[in-house]
């Protein structure tokens, strides 16, 4: 699974495979979410503002630590 960059204050990258999106924080934490669709993912990564998308995200999906 590669992880794109993106342009992000909290995040530096962000992946997506098999119902899985994966993000890298800053810190070098990387953070899997789980049943993430496609075109969650999608809307996700074309989003305005990834903060509020992520905060959304942690509300919806479990995740955890990889």
């Amino acid at each position: 699974m590669n992880l794109l960059p993106v342009s992000s204050r909290r995040m530096n990258g962000v992946g997506y495979e098999n119902g899985v999106m994966y993000i890298q924080f800053k810190d070098g934490s990387i953070y899997a979410y789980e049943n993430v669709s496609e075109s969650e993912y999608q809307n996700f990564i074309n989003s305005s503002s990834l903060g509020s998308a992520l905060s959304t995200f942690d509300k919806i999906h479990p995740y955890h630590r990889v």
